[in-house]
């Protein structure tokens, strides 16, 4: 199964969300449809990977485009978790030239995924891969977001590519995450440096920076813990660990990944603005995809920040991690 397939399939709950909304506002005033010829059927490489056919069905209810059914979109988009700013945005670009006009359903859906994708292609970027050895990657999250998985995974399709990986167990205050991490490491053949519990942080990443220079390691992965409910000391300890590290590599940390979980929802967006402050995030990783109706969270964070969102994820294994697509995400949102 490919992994839009199953962005598509698990993306369930939101395009649900927003596709049952959508065809609630055209349907619920909507005057009886005009007959009107069929386009011919061209659905190219999206449409055979997500199943769609012609834009529009000639007997799909119909609904002029006014005030008040921008309105609805609106509120609809607001609920699917897309934001106040960004939904106006949205519905303001999809209204122009547009009013008065009757529209399906359908078509209401490829307008806002076209809006979407307009969103998010700025921001759709892989993981930039440089020639220093080795690339230090320092990833920063709450507990529970998904950081240690998603560590996991990134190493192990990075080693699949040919790329020598390793991996700093930073998190010292969690047995779990650095067990975890062992796990990962084992799976993917990629050693984990690791330290005792409740040691420093930044002696481990200052460690893994010497032994990844000594084995001529191409990324070294650090793990970092993710306590937010006391800011000051996560603030020192992120703000130590880089200092150390620029002990060793003047230009490091490379990439400061932020790993976010799609079932908080409008929260994303002030975690973002805290890790901003905490630490440089260079980059966005959003996980579990597959577990909420608030799928609409990523395109308000592509709004207001334009931060790169590297990767998303949709489930637990191995594969249900991978680049961001902008145009198939916006359509699996929407729910065509």
């Amino acid at each position: 199964m490919s992994f839009f397939t199953k962005l598509r399939d698990r993306l369930t709950r939101s395009s649900s969300k927003i596709g049952e909304g959508l065809d609630g506002i055209v349907e619920v005033t909507s005057a009886p449809a005009v007959p009107q010829p069929a386009p011919a059927p061209s659905p190219g490489l999206v449409g055979r990977l997500f199943g769609t056919g012609p834009a529009a069905r000639p007997d799909e209810p119909r609904r002029a485009l006014d005030d008040a059914m921008l309105e609805e979109l609106e509120d609809m988009l607001v609920q699917a978790d897309l934001g106040v700013d960004t939904a106006l945005r949205i519905t303001a670009n999809l209204a122009e030239g547009r009013m008065g006009r009757r529209m399906s359903s359908t078509e209401l859906k490829e307008l806002l995924a076209a809006e979407i994708a307009r969103i998010m292609t700025p921001v759709a970027r892989p993981l930039p891969i440089y020639p220093k050895k080795p690339q230090v990657v320092l990833v920063v999250g709450v507990n529970g977001a998904g950081k240690t998985t998603t560590i996991g995974k990134l190493a192990s399709q990075f080693r699949a590519a040919g790329k020598s990986v390793m991996i700093a167990a930073g998190d010292t205050f969690r047995a779990a995450a650095v067990e975890q991490l062992q796990i990962w490491g084992q799976r993917a053949g990629v050693p984990v440096m690791v330290a005792a519990q409740g040691s420093d942080p930044a002696s481990l990443a200052f460690d893994a920076m010497t032994r990844a220079e000594a084995e001529g390691a191409d990324l070294l992965m650090i793990d970092t813990a993710g306590r937010l409910q006391n800011r000051q000391d996560l603030m020192e300890e992120l703000a130590k660990i880089v200092r150390v590290i620029r002990k060793k590599d003047p230009t490091a940390p490379h990439n400061t990944l932020l790993v976010l979980d799609a079932t908080t929802g409008q929260n994303a967006l002030n975690q973002v603005e805290t890790f901003r402050q905490l630490a440089d995030v260079s980059g966005l990783v959003m996980t579990k995809l597959d577990g909420t109706a608030r799928g609409g969270v990523l395109v308000a964070l592509a709004d207001r920040f334009g931060l790169p969102i590297h990767a998303i994820g949709v489930g637990e294994q191995i594969d249900d991690l991978d680049a961001f697509d902008p145009n198939d995400f916006a359509r699996a949102l929407v729910g065509l």
